[in-house]
C-alpha cells in the first residue's frame, strides 16, 4: 500500500473517530433551577449509555437561550415555557415546579396577600409591622435579570423590573433561600422544589401560601398552586440524534424517581 494512501486512511480514521467522540457529548447550559435535576438525569444516562457525556453548566434561563442560539450549548435550560418570541427554539418539558414567597421560619407573618407582595417589592410596605409582623425594616432579596423566576414573577404581580425596589439581588435558588435564612427580616421568591427540599431536612425558611393555597408539590401537581411553572428543556430547531435520545430519556417514566427526589413534579 502506498504511504501517502496510508497516512490518508489513518487521518481519515482519525477524523471519524473524532467526529464521534464529539458527537456522543452533549452540553447543557441554563437555569439553575433546572441544572440539578439534569445533572442527576445526566448521570443516569450515562450509566446507560457508557460511551455518552453530558455536560451541565448553570447560569440562568437567558443564558440557556442564548448559549443555543449561538450554538454553544447543544440543550437549554429554562424554568418556564417558551414565549412567542421564541419560535424558533423547541421546548421538551421534563417537568413541573411552582414559585413560593419564603421568609425566615422566626417571622410571625403567616401569609400575604398579592397586594402586600406588592407593597414590599414595591417599597410601599418596608416594615413587617405594618402587615401585623414585628416592628423590623424588611429586607426584599429580588432575582436578576436574565432569570426565568424574576419573569415570571414580575408577570404574575404584574409588575416591572424598574418598579422593584431590592435590598439584595440573588442569582440561583440556593443564594435566595441562604440569603432569607440568615436574615429573620428579608423576604424572597425562590423554586417550590427546591425551598420544600430545604425545609425537609431541617432549613430555617417557610413556604408563604399564595391566594390563600399552600405551596407545595401535591399543589403544583393539581394545578390549584397560581405561580406553577414547566421545567424544559430547548434546542434550537429540529433536535439531532444524539439531542433526541437524551430528551427522550429526560422525559421518560425512567427519571420520574429522579424528579421526585429532586422535589419536582413528573410530567404524567
Amino acid at each position: 500500500m502506498p504511504l501517502g494512501f496510508a497516512l490518508a486512511l489513518g487521518l481519515q480514521a482519525c477524523n471519524s473517530t473524532s467526529a464521534s467522540n464529539a458527537s456522543s457529548k452533549l452540553v447543557l447550559t441554563g437555569s439553575s433551577t433546572v441544572a440539578p435535576l439534569t445533572a442527576e438525569i445526566a448521570k443516569r444516562y450515562e450509566q446507560e449509555n457508557p460511551s455518552a457525556r453530558v455536560d451541565v453548566q448553570s447560569g440562568g434561563s437567558s443564558r440557556g437561550i442564548a448559549d443555543v442560539r449561538q450554538k454553544v450549548a447543544d440543550i437549554g435550560m429554562v424554568s418556564r415555557s417558551l414565549n412567542d418570541q421564541e419560535t424558533d427554539l423547541k421546548a421538551f418539558p421534563i417537568a413541573k415546579d411552582g414559585i413560593a414567597i419564603i421568609v425566615h421560619k422566626d417571622n410571625p407573618i403567616g401569609q400575604l396577600t398579592e397586594e402586600q407582595v406588592i407593597g414590599i417589592y414595591t417599597d410601599k410596605i418596608n416594615n413587617w409591622s405594618q402587615i401585623g409582623g414585628q416592628d423590623a425594616p424588611i429586607t426584599v432579596v429580588n432575582k436578576a435579570e436574565g432569570r426565568s423566576t424574576l419573569e415570571l414573577f414580575l408577570k404574575h404581580f404584574k409588575l416591572e423590573s424598574p418598579n422593584i425596589k431590592a435590598d439584595v439581588v440573588i442569582g440561583d435558588n440556593e443564594q435566595g433561600i441562604k440569603t432569607v435564612a440568615g436574615n429573620p427580616n428579608s423576604v424572597g421568591y425562590v423554586s417550590v422544589g427546591t425551598a420544600a427540599s430545604q425545609v425537609q431536612t431541617g432549613g430555617t425558611i417557610k413556604l408563604l401560601p399564595l391566594n390563600g393555597v399552600v405551596a407545595s408539590l401535591e399543589t403544583v401537581e393539581d394545578g390549584t398552586f397560581p405561580l406553577s411553572r414547566s421545567l424544559t428543556l430547548i434546542t434550537s430547531g429540529s433536535p439531532t440524534p444524539a439531542q433526541q435520545k437524551f430528551l427522550d430519556f429526560a422525559q421518560s417514566q425512567q427519571v420520574h424517581d429522579i424528579v421526585q427526589e429532586q422535589y419536582f413534579v413528573p410530567l404524567s
